[in-house]
C-alpha cells in the first residue's frame, strides 16, 4: 500500500513540483496539498495522510506553530521542507524539537526539485517507518545539559566516527552531552543539507562541553573536538604522521547521499584501523554498513544503538547483520561504552 501524502506549502509553484515529484514514485501516494496549517488541518482529518511534508514560514499560522498543534492533537510524521537561509536552518532545528522527524531543503536556485526528489522519497519512506510515540516533542527547544560522563584520566589517541540519518539529531546530541570536555576526537557523518548541519552544529557546540563544529577541509582531528561534516559534502579522515585530519569535498551520491557514512567509515578503516571506535545510531537504509564492517576488519571496536531506543532501526540493523557491531546498546549507554572502550 502506498504511502498517504499531504503536502502544506504557501507557495503554488513549490506545491506543484513536490507534487509531480512524489508521484513518480509508485510507493508514495501525494493524497492532497494545502496551502496553510488551517486548510491542511481540514484535509488531515479528511484524508488521513500518514506523512506531512511542512514548510515553516507560511501566512495565517507559521509551520511551527501548527507543529506542535499537531503533535499534541493528532500526532504525525512530519518531514520539513525548508529554505537554505540561516534563519530557516534554525527554524527547521526548532521545528525538529517540536516533533518532526527530519528536514529537507526546499527547491530553489541552489538544487532544484529533480536534484533533491530521491532524497525527499527516501525521508518520507523512513518517516512512515517510524513510531511517532517515540518521537515526542521536546519540553524545551534548547535541552539542558545532562551529567558528563567520568571524564578520561588521560587523552587517549582513539578516534571516535559516528553516522545517523533519520533522528540521529537528537542521539548525537543525547550522546555528545555526556562527552568530557578531553573526549577523544569525533568525526560525524549526519545525513542533513547544507546550512543545517552549521546550525547544528553551533547549537551543539552551545551546550555540550566539548567544541563541535561544521567540518572544513584540513580540519584536525584532535581531543575536545567534535567535527560534523557539512551539507552536500563528502568527509574523510586522513593521516599525517601522527596527527589525523580531515579532507571536505564534492563527489557523487554514495548509497543516495552526500555526505555519506560508507565514506567516512570507510577512510576510518583504511587510515585509523585499531584507534578507531565507531558508533551507529538511528537511521533508515543501509548506509555505512559495509564500511563499517572494515572497520571492525581493520581493528576497531564498533557501537550499534539498538532497535528499542532507534528512531528507524535501519542503519544499525544492517551494520549488525554484516557483522560489523560487537557492541549493541541503548542510546542512553552509548557514551559510557565509548568511554569504556576509548579508555583501555
Amino acid at each position: 500500500m502506498a504511502i498517504k501524502v499531504l503536502i502544506v506549502d504557501d507557495s503554488a509553484v513549490v506545491r506543484q513540483k513536490l507534487q509531480e515529484q512524489l508521484s513518480k514514485d509508485p510507493k508514495i501516494e501525494v493524497v492532497g496539498t494545502a496551502i496553510d496549517p488551517f486548510v491542511a488541518r481540514d484535509k488531515i482529518v479528511a484524508l488521513k495522510p500518514d506523512v506531512i511534508t511542512l514548510d515553516i514560514e507560511m501566512p495565517r499560522m507559521d509551520g511551527i506553530t501548527f507543529l506542535k498543534k499537531l503533535m499534541k492533537h493528532f500526532p504525525i510524521p512530519v518531514v520539513i521542507v525548508s529554505s537554505l537561509t540561516p534563519e530557516g536552518s534554525e527554524l527547521s532545528l526548532e521545528a525538529m524539537d517540536a516533533g518532526a522527524i527530519d528536514v529537507m531543503c526546499k527547491p530553489g536556485a541552489a538544487y532544484t526539485i529533480g536534484d533533491l526528489s530521491i532524497e525527499l522519497c527516501e525521508k518520507i519512506k523512513a518517516a512512515a517507518q517510524v513510531d511517532i510515540s517515540k518521537f515526542q516533542p521536546r519540553l524545551e527547544t534548547k535541552p539542558v545539559a545532562r551529567p558528563i560522563t567520568t571524564a578520561l584520566a588521560q587523552t587517549t589517541n582513539k578516534v571516535i566516527a559516528i553516522g545517523a540519518s533519520t533522528g540521529g539529531t537528537r542521539a548525537i546530541e543525547d550522546v555528545l552531552l555526556r562527552f568530557p570536555p578531553n573526549a577523544p576526537g569525533t568525526v560525524i557523518v549526519q545525513h542533513m543539507p547544507p546550512g543545517f548541519t552549521r546550525s547544528f552544529a553551533d547549537r551543539l557546540n552551545d551546550i555540550c562541553a566539548v567544541r563541535v563544529k561544521e567540518a572544513e577541509n584540513g580540519d584536525s582531528v584532535v581531543p575536545g573536538q567534535v567535527l560534523i561534516a557539512p551539507g552536500n559534502m563528502h568527509m574523510m579522515i586522513n593521516r599525517s604522521g601522527a596527527k589525523y585530519f580531515v579532507e571536505v569535498r564534492e563527489g557523487p551520491l554514495v548509497n543516495r547521499h552526500r555526505p555519506s557514512v560508507e565514506v567516512l567509515f570507510r577512510s576510518v578503516a583504511q587510515h585509523v584501523g585499531k584507534n578507531a571506535i565507531g558508533v551507529m545510531l538511528t537511521g533508515m537504509g543501509g548506509d555505512g554498513g559495509h564500511a563499517m564492517r572494515m572497520m571492525r576488519d581493520a581493528g576497531s571496536i564498533n557501537i550499534g544503538q539498538d532497535e528499542g531506543s532507534c528512531v528507524v532501526y535501519g542503519m544499525p540493523k544492517v551494520a549488525f547483520e554484516l557483522g560489523a557491531i560487537q557492541h549493541v546498546l541503548p542510546l542512553g549507554r552509548i557514551a559510557d561504552k565509548i568511554f569504556q572502550l576509548a579508555s583501555h
